[in-house]
């Protein structure tokens, strides 16, 4: 694993919020808005991108925390700019803090945490699992 950031470095991606990630459960549509968990596979996504620089091939990221507080909605076509920053990073677990914004507005803010572990040792605890 490579420790190559550090506190308060930044990554930022951008989605644009389609129909598909609008609140909707059992077909029904809640709102046309982008959904909490839509949401939430974006947030994660944003810190991922410092993990896949980290992970050396042998590796593999594995998803430890994540929060939400979800503030304002996003309309489908609306761009949301998602702003991962290193909180911390000890030994092989990277915690950032997430916002999510739509132009100068406050979407969401949240927290991930991630951990780096060795392909087999996942391996492991997943073949564990299905015994």
């Amino acid at each position: 694993m490579n420790h190559k950031f550090n506190v308060g470095d930044k990554k930022t991606y951008y989605k644009v919020v389609k129909t598909e990630d609008v609140a909707a459960f059992e077909g029904g549509v809640v709102h046309e808005v982008c959904s909490t968990f839509a949401l939430a596979r974006e947030i994660e996504w944003s810190s991922r991108l410092f993990i896949l620089e980290m992970k050396e091939e042998n590796e593999e990221g594995i998803g430890t925390l994540l929060e939400i507080e979800h503030r304002s909605p996003a309309m489908v076509g609306d761009e949301l700019t998602i702003e991962a920053t290193v909180l911390t990073q000890e030994k092989n677990e990277l915690i950032c803090e997430i916002e999510v914004k739509v132009g100068e507005r406050l979407i969401a803010l949240g927290k991930t945490g991630q951990k780096i572990l060795k392909k087999d040792k996942l391996n492991a605890i997943f073949g564990a699992l299905k015994q």
